[in-house]
């Protein structure tokens, strides 16, 4: 009942206005022969739409209900499977109302034209652990802590910082505009690929300036010719990974950020943000910067997309000008780019990008300088506060007085809203009149929408956890199979009846293995029950540890002889005794308790 002519029959009128078409009409603007045909039960050009539609209006509303949900759980709905949705929402209908497929793949554009509250939006993939349902209370904790740091008087922008890793892909271009000929089908341009990255550790200050940087080669040695265009100050290293190290961050410290800004920081404290990776974080970090007044503020984990300015402002720009300088080379002539070329490149591309503008607005954007944490705050919504379930017995309904002009309902959605609209309802059934009885129609009409609109979302939410029950099979399955060798060799191939015997085979081998495992430890068991043990006595003066773990070893060791004694050898023929051995050998076990009694000292490494 949204159309203006349903609205004005339903108004209440004026004191002493009769009540006729004519004088609603001259009240609402609303012609005399709409408000009789509306009051005779033609429907509106709105409700005859909507009865043409795939869904109704209640189930459209539960649809729009689950995607604004998925989306505030970090799983927004993907419009490609929007119409499998609707079908699932319109199979739960009676036999005669309900559609044989889903509907067209247009449906979704004219689904997202009648809800205004939803916007198509393309959307990149990110690391779960860096979305705002897992961050958010990390970076409340965040400005909390480097509030406190930055309100110190002592504290100048001059003197804080924040470095950050940067890897730059040697020749890797993006997708450009151009002007072709008309009849040229081609999307794509020759260029030259190559992947090796090249990592480059920069550091700007709040003030707007930036250190000099240091780059950090994929390789063991140091070759003359990448270092032929002039760079002074810059200092150069190299990792065979090409990514940094705690060495390298130490050297960095020590070598670049210190002298760079000891003498600007005139004995005042210097603040160094980074991000959370171990090797800034050694214990000769830690020492250098103690000795020197340096504070070490590390970023929450998984928060540096926002908070960490070198990220925020200053590595895009370096990025794009970096592809800019590279594509001039191509246009030159040149069609691979090396570690001779990078110098050269990545020089003037910094130039373009490290602009105090760009440095200062990073900092803005972080909400750091100045200090305005609702810079990040507003732009990282607030994750959904956990599902509550009300029970309809705790509520306290209000009644509706009847003196009181009877407002359209709203469509109920929590089960207090039903449980007020139930009681109009019977107010309603006891007071029938001309007035009463369309005000009953609404309530009625409103309580079927609550209830359709209910239907259609447990099916929605039954459909999700229909895929989640089956995801979850599939991992049991993963799970539950252990992962064993089941073919050996480089290059071999294997059909997929081949792995299935292979599985076959070793379960069988692993079978037999256990039996036998058992039965050689109930055959030691036997042996040790008959031997007497009769070197414990002999050695009370053995600490128990050591005395467990050489009895342990001698009971091993003794069982086998015993073993082979038994079978093997013959008695001997009674005679007279052998003469004894003047130099006898000492015996082994005593040797151990002697070795065991020793105090005991760390092995020490041997120099080369």
């Amino acid at each position: 009942m949204s159309d203006r002519a349903s609205k004005a029959l339903v108004g209440a009128s004026l004191p002493g206005e009769p009540r006729t078409y004519d004088a609603i009409s001259k009240r609402s603007g609303v012609p005399s022969s709409t408000l009789f045909y509306r009051d005779h039960g033609r429907r509106s050009r709105e409700e005859k739409a909507q009865s043409q539609q795939y869904l109704t209006p209640a189930e459209e509303k539960a649809l729009v209900m689950y995607m604004k949900q998925m989306a505030d759980l970090g799983n927004p709905v993907r419009i490609k499977y929007m119409p499998s949705l609707a079908f699932s929402i319109a199979c739960r209908r009676s036999t005669t109302n309900r559609p044989t497929k889903p509907p067209h793949r247009n449906w979704a554009q004219a689904f997202q034209k009648r809800h205004l509250e939803l916007k198509s939006r393309r959307m990149k993939a990110m690391d779960w652990k860096r979305h705002e349902i897992n961050i958010y209370d990390k970076i409340l904790h965040w400005f909390e802590v480097i509030g406190t740091v930055l309100k110190d008087s002592t504290i100048l922008p001059e003197n804080v910082y924040n470095m950050d890793e940067t890897g730059v892909m040697l020749c890797m271009l993006n997708s450009v505009k151009v002007l072709v000929s008309k009849d040229d089908r081609r999307d794509y341009r020759g260029a030259g690929v190559k992947r090796t990255t090249v990592t480059a550790i920069e550091c700007i200050s709040a003030n707007g300036r930036s250190l000099l940087p240091m780059i950090i080669w994929p390789a063991t040695t140091h070759r003359s010719n990448w270092t032929t265009f002039p760079t002074p100050g810059w200092h150069y290293a190299c990792s065979e990974s090409g990514y940094t190290d705690s060495k390298i961050s130490f050297e960095w410290l020590k070598r670049v950020f210190d002298p760079q800004t000891r003498g600007q920081a005139n004995n005042k404290p210097r603040v160094l943000i980074s991000d959370g990776f171990g090797t800034h974080e050694t214990l000769e970090v830690l020492e250098f910067c103690f000795e020197n007044n340096i504070l070490l503020c590390r970023l929450p984990s998984h928060t540096t997309h926002k908070l960490q300015p070198c990220d925020v402002g200053v590595f895009a720009p370096l990025k794009e000008a970096y592809r800019d300088e590279v594509d001039r080379l191509f246009r030159g002539g040149i069609n691979t780019i090396g570690k001779e070329h990078f110098i050269s490149v990545y020089s003037p591309a910094r130039e373009r990008a490290f602009t105090k503008r760009n440095i200062t607005s990073a900092w803005a954007a972080c909400g750091l300088f100045p200090f305005n944490p609702d810079r990040v705050m507003r732009k990282t919504p607030k994750p959904p506060p956990p599902l509550t379930v009300s029970i309809a017995a705790d509520m306290e309904v209000g009644l509706c007085q009847q003196e009181e002009v009877p407002q359209t309902p709203v469509t109920p959605v929590t089960a207090e809203a039903i449980m007020s609209l139930h009681n109009l309802i019977k107010q309603d059934t006891y007071t029938l009149d001309e007035t009463s009885m369309p005000r009953l129609q609404r309530h009625i009409q409103k309580l079927a929408n609550a209830g359709q609109t209910s239907i259609a979302y447990r099916a929605l939410l039954e459909e999700q956890n229909s895929l989640l029950t089956s995801i979850n099979d599939e991992a049991k399955t993963r799970r539950s199979t252990k992962s064993v060798v089941l073919g050996k060799g480089q290059g071999k191939v294997m059909s997929f009846e081949d792995i299935e015997e292979a599985r076959r085979k070793r379960a069988e081998k692993d079978a037999t293995k256990g039996k036998g495992k058992r039965g050689r430890k109930r055959k030691s068991t036997v042996v040790e029950a008959d031997e007497p043990d009769t070197e414990a006595e002999a050695e009370p003066e053995v600490a128990p540890p050591a005395k467990k773990m050489m009895t342990g070893k001698r009971k091993r060791g003794r069982k086998c002889q015993s073993a082979i004694q038994d079978t093997d050898e013959p008695e001997p023929a009674p005679g007279p005794a052998p003469d004894p051995d003047p130099d006898p050998d000492p015996d082994p076990e005593v040797a151990q308790t002697l070795e065991a009694l020793v105090p005991w000292r760390a092995p020490l490494a041997r120099m080369y």
